[in-house]
This record gives structure tokens, C-alpha cells and sequence, in this order.
């Protein structure tokens, strides 16, 4: 058992408006993965809107562009994440995500370790994924192929 949890951001520009036609199936889906990410086994927390919905439609301040949407949770480890992310419905929606986003250039996901129990803020998470595509993997973020061990149990 650790004292630490995983955080994870990740995002993407988008082709269209989530309120757009050519998005729809995307969109429409966001509830039921969100859901399944709820109910996976090492599920912690996820961003929501006001209203309880997807993170995908939450406004954040310095990101005001209505095609960048975020994705940010926390899981109780890496295997708890990848086994949403690649052993569940969700993975179909990864392999087609060229269909709603435009391919990056840039990393797109961070991942960190956080005490167990606290919930991350959205800026330090933007600031997380900045420092990783500035200077690379570090213990402050990295990617999902270059994984850091949680921190020591004090």
C-alpha cells in the first residue's frame, strides 16, 4: 500500500465543437466512460463541470479555446490506470481518437504522484504537462512510457 496516488492530465484539440455534428458519437459517449472510469478498480477522482459532467466541458482559465479539452484524474497507481485505459470499452475510443482530434506534435499526457487523498489542481496540472514538453521526463510529470516509482513512505 502506498501513501501516494496518481494524477494524470491529458489534452487534445479537437476537429470540431463538442456541439458539432462530426463530434457527436464522441460526446455522446462521454457519460458511460466516465462512468466506467468510476467504476474501475483504482478509480480515485476526476474533474467535473458545475453540473457533474465531463472535465471535456470544463472552462479553464489561460485555455479558453472552445477545441482544447482536458481530461484530468487520479488513480490509486499506473496499473489501475492503464487497465482502464487499454482493458475496457475506453480503449476503442483511443484507437479513434484521429476521427475528433488533430494529431499533436506535443505530448499530450502527464502523469505525477500525489499524496494519497489530496485532489490536484487543473493550473498545476497545465503547468505539469508545460514542464514536461519544455524539459522532458522529470519527477515533476512525465509520459505513460517513461514511468516514475511513487515516492518513499515517509
Amino acid at each position: 500500500m502506498t501513501n501516494h496516488h496518481l494524477a494524470q492530465i491529458n489534452s487534445g484539440r479537437l476537429h470540431h465543437r463538442l456541439e458539432s455534428a462530426e463530434t457527436s458519437e464522441f460526446t455522446e459517449a462521454l457519460d458511460s466512460i466516465n462512468a466506467l472510469a468510476e467504476a474501475s478498480p483504482g478509480f480515485v477522482w476526476r474533474l467535473k463541470d458545475e453540473d457533474g459532467n465531463s472535465s471535456s466541458y470544463v472552462a479553464v482559465a489561460g485555455h479558453e479555446d472552445p477545441l482544447d479539452i482536458v481530461n484530468f484524474s487520479v488513480w490509486e497507481d499506473l496499473a489501475a490506470l492503464k487497465n482502464f485505459m487499454y482493458r475496457t470499452d475506453h480503449v476503442g475510443f483511443l484507437r479513434r481518437r484521429t476521427e475528433w482530434f488533430e494529431p499533436s506534435t506535443e505530448v499530450v499526457t502527464a502523469l505525477w504522484w500525489i499524496p494519497a487523498g489530496a485532489i490536484p489542481d487543473i493550473a498545476d496540472g497545465y503547468e505539469r504537462l508545460a514542464h514536461l514538453r519544455a524539459n522532458g521526463p522529470s519527477d515533476k510529470a512525465w509520459p505513460l512510457t517513461a514511468p516514475r516509482p511513487p515516492p518513499p513512505a515517509d
